[in-house]
């Protein structure tokens, strides 16, 4: 259990006080005044913890769900930070059997957080364990084998189950039905990246000024995630080959030595769009047959490399497969040929 604190929200440090914490905490934020972004997640989540610890009970059950790398395990140990209780972590894939998740389960404390990561991967058996435990604070068990085996259930103490997925339709309707709020967390702009590569920066001791932040920001395809991982390998460049200091000018540089252009995309992010465009006259194509023309497997390119493609208007999903837009072209500097510009006229045309 962490110590109590004066409000849920309400931060009582002095700005010293907060910076020795955010170093000391890594670059996770424990509190929800050192997460940046996210600003309608946060205020909504903010007033139920506010509500369920003024009423002296856990927090109603929670599902994050959106793409990978935007801060869905973060939040979940802030949920358990300002709950003032402790969490246990793990994902779908690791709960092989029905009794893992039933051994966890009876193991939590009063008010504990249970934190499942890619919940939509959990086995079938196992999500099963889940219903009556997330509705009934209980748990059944078979003891013995054979005839003589009998159903014995055990009650749990009330907790707090938080989920995580990067594909919330694969989650099933049963699951998703017993979680009490359903969040959705978005791509960030670069104001919000800004602060998050800033305070970053803060505590990995990297000398950087208001450019340089920008820079990283700006290619971090909204991620936060990758804003952190840009940071470090400028950090590199900047120690190596320069004084130490991260600038516009040098965070730039690094950047596309990298091969990470102005808007973010790396090098299998281009390769994918003329991989469109030169073998298939810019689409429609299908998501298998593109998959084994760049040798990417089918759910890292729906997973990974699409949702930023299509935030930015570079791609789009049809009935027909994907297909390249004019943006793209523009970006790459490719000329957009007549039978692909019919071709999209064509797959747009409500007629």
């Amino acid at each position: 259990m962490t110590e109590e604190r004066e409000g849920p929200l309400t931060p009582t440090k002095t700005d010293d006080d907060l910076e020795a914490e955010s170093a000391s905490e890594g670059l996770r934020p424990r509190r929800f005044d050192r997460y940046f972004g996210q600003e309608t997640v946060k205020e909504n989540l903010g007033i139920a913890i506010q509500a369920a610890r003024a009423r002296e009970e856990p927090l109603d059950h929670v599902l994050f769900h959106g793409p990978p790398g935007l801060g869905k395990t973060t939040l979940a140990m802030i949920v358990a930070a300002e709950m003032g209780v402790s969490i246990r972590i793990t994902s779908g894939p690791a709960v092989e059997r029905s009794g893992d998740l039933a051994s966890l389960l009876t193991s939590l404390q009063p008010g504990d957080v249970l934190f499942i990561d890619e919940v939509h991967r959990l086995p079938v058996a196992a999500e099963e364990v889940l219903y009556p435990a997330m509705e009934d604070f209980s748990v059944d068990i078979i003891l013995g084998k054979g005839p003589k085996a009998r159903d014995v259930r055990l009650k749990l103490n009330r907790f707090t189950l938080v989920g995580a997925t990067t594909r919330f339709a694969l989650v099933s309707q049963p699951l998703r039905d017993r979680f009490g709020a359903t969040y959705r967390l978005d791509f960030y702009d670069v104001a919000a990246l800004s602060q998050i590569v800033k305070r970053s920066a803060g505590v990995l001791g990297c000398d950087i000024d208001d450019g340089g932040v920008e820079e990283v920001a700006r290619r971090s395809r909204g991620t936060a995630r990758i804003a952190n991982r840009l940071l470090r390998r400028v950090r590199d460049f900047a120690e190596v080959e320069g004084d130490g200091r991260v600038t516009r000018a040098l965070a730039g540089g690094a950047l596309q030595r990298l091969q990470i252009d102005e808007l973010g995309l790396d090098a299998m992010d281009r390769e994918l769009l003329r991989a469109v465009i030169d073998r298939f006259a810019g689409g429609p194509v299908g998501l298998d047959t593109l998959a084994a023309a760049i040798s990417e497997e089918p759910d890292t390119i729906m997973d990974v490399y699409e949702p930023y493609l299509l935030k930015i208007g570079f791609l789009q999903r049809t009935p027909r497969g994907r297909v390249v837009m004019p943006r793209a072209y523009e970006h790459l500097e490719i000329e957009l040929s007549p039978d692909a510009a019919a071709g999209q006229a064509s797959l747009f045309d409500p007629s």
